[in-house]
């Protein structure tokens, strides 16, 4: 757990993703990255001498409600207080609409109902679980089926919902989360999505490993290419005015509080 507090440690530091007074609500989806991202911020919380609150939220989106038992045992074991919600995503998408690409306007309503969730707690804040790779990966899919240079940020404002998205483990590589996860033996859900391994996401996925057999270092380059934002401007620091555009609209990353 030393390796996954010291890269939440760095990504708060680098892009004052925390401040004290805050309400951070952690998503979690039952998979590993986000069950990870719950036990490391409850640790995180205690090592931050506990200035700030945390949450998380649950939503279920499979076709039949799952047995969320084991989660609920985590979120209790690390004191963090969990709300569980299901929803109608797998009907909307693969019943009503039959979508046979559903990934990015599934991610849009699970945003969108997170957010929802985030009010009604009052947390000003939403933690997600995404890691190295996956910044990786959306970088690869937006230079080769969109033709620009893009991946989510950090830390990212959201002014139409007034609430600020961060990803804590952006700076941890997907093989320590999987050692964690045989670690600390996080009770990881069944997938319940039906297209899960035959996205455009599990191609950048393998195309990366085979980029990463062939040049050892290729993740590390691509992260300091993301780095340099003097350069590129793909990762500006907190406290840059630069305004961020997502597939949320416009987010606007904001500077530290006094």
């Amino acid at each position: 757990m030393k390796t996954t507090l010291g890269c939440i440690r760095r990504a708060d530091e680098e892009f004052h993703m925390i401040q004290p007074g805050d309400k951070v609500a952690v998503g979690v989806s039952g998979g590993k990255d986000s069950l990870l991202l719950l036990r490391a911020m409850a640790l995180y919380r205690m090592v931050r001498h506990q200035d700030f609150d945390l949450c998380a939220i649950m939503l279920t989106t499979g076709k039949e409600k799952p047995d969320t038992s084991a989660i609920e045992a985590l979120a209790q074991e690390v004191g963090v207080p969990l709300t569980v919600r299901h929803t109608e995503l797998y009907q909307i998408l693969f019943e009503i609409r039959k979508d046979p690409n559903p990934c990015a306007l599934c991610a849009k309503m699970r945003r969108a109902m997170l957010c929802d969730v985030c009010k009604e707690l009052g947390a000003n804040k939403l933690a997600l679980g995404h890691h190295r790779d996956d910044a990786l990966e959306t970088l690869l899919m937006s230079l080769l089926y969109e033709g620009r240079l893009h991946t989510f940020h950090p830390c990212s404002y959201m002014s139409r919902s007034q609430l600020t998205v961060i990803r804590p483990m952006i700076f941890l590589p997907e093989k320590h989360v999987i050692h964690m996860q045989r670690t600390v033996n996080l009770p990881v859900m069944d997938k319940s999505c039906p297209v899960d391994g035959h996205t455009k996401r599990q191609e950048m996925k393998d195309l990366l490993d085979e980029l990463c057999r062939r040049y050892p270092t290729a993740r590390e380059m691509m992260l300091r290419a993301l780095r340099n934002h003097d350069q590129y401007g793909l990762w500006a620091p907190a406290d840059s005015t630069k305004d961020v555009r997502g597939s949320t609209g416009k987010v606007i990353v904001p500077p530290p509080k006094e």
